[in-house]
């Protein structure tokens, strides 16, 4: 069904919200958006939402499986403004929120689903996942000049790293189980990335809970929510494999001529499966087996 805004969608299906994991899908552009929400409807999730500019369509299966919402993200906290509200929406729900072609890859998710993981992450006493946002791009640039290729996609092995996040409250220190992430194409042509978009954490997975509020850098009011893991042991993470950097990486006029190819010696083609990534060391299982 095809709603003209968010708003309207929130009054005629609140009650619907109230049975999650709900799968937010922020379109930006035309591409791969097919393919992003049927990744996301096959994970399990209850409820998927594409937030997306009135002018781009749909396949027919997606319009009775998806709800279409009009949605504009070209203005400036578009994603921040559609999370929130969902949040006031759906209170107690696990939420997952993505733009087009980025893909959930949680541990085991080819025979469990999403809701088997929030779960148990739920049982862990845990609100919120950690997600690692993890480049994709295609190999040949001249074949596919806008870097998207699924065949052909490949991922970084190697060039991950971690800094303290430091608490501007607290004189600097670091704040207590909470890291900035780098890597990917982000570090390796952070030439062309502003500093504040450099960081490739995302905690993408989150339990709408009363009075919290998306941050424009992807973090959350609430601290709690921004940790990697509880106190006591390491938690789940997940990873969002996604062609959104490379895509922009060759959209920008100001990096577009400057990048002929994405691969370097620790280029590998994805497998589209979790196996891989764990054993990359690119999500954690924790104490889920």
């Amino acid at each position: 069904m095809r709603y003209s805004s968010l708003d309207q969608f929130i009054i005629q299906q609140g009650a619907a919200l109230a049975k999650g994991p709900i799968a937010v899908v922020l379109v930006e552009d035309d591409v791969e958006i097919d393919t992003t929400l049927r990744h996301h409807l096959q994970s399990g999730f209850e409820m998927v939402l594409a937030l997306m500019p009135a002018q781009f369509d749909l396949p027919r299966d997606l319009q009775e499986t998806a709800h279409r919402i009009d949605y504009e993200m070209s203005l400036v906290g578009a994603t921040e403004k559609a999370i929130n509200a969902l949040i006031k929406a759906a209170p107690g729900q696990w939420i997952y929120y993505c733009y087009n072609a980025e893909y959930l890859f949680f541990p085991f998710c080819e025979t469990r689903a999403i809701t088997e993981m929030l779960a148990f992450h739920t049982e862990e006493r845990r609100d919120s996942m950690l997600t690692y946002i993890i480049d994709l791009y295609a190999d040949d640039l001249d074949e596919h000049p806008h870097a998207v290729s699924l065949e052909r996609a490949h991922l970084d092995r190697s060039g991950y790293y971690a800094l303290a996040r430091p608490d501007p409250m607290n004189d600097g220190h670091p704040k207590e189980r909470q890291l900035d992430f780098y890597g990917g194409l982000r570090w390796r042509y952070e030439e062309h990335v502003p500093a504040a978009r450099r960081k490739i954490d995302r905690v993408a997975l989150f339990r709408a809970t009363p009075g919290l509020t998306l941050r424009d850098d992807h973090t959350f009011s609430d601290e709690e929510y921004n940790t990697y893991a509880c106190p006591w042991h390491h938690n789940i993470t997940a990873t969002v494999c996604s062609f959104r950097t490379a895509k922009a990486l060759k959209a920008n006029p100001g990096s577009r001529y400057d990048i002929d190819t994405f691969k370097w010696h620790n280029s590998a083609p994805f497998e589209w499966h979790s196996r891989q990534l764990l054993d990359l060391g690119l999500m954690e299982p924790g104490q889920w087996f």
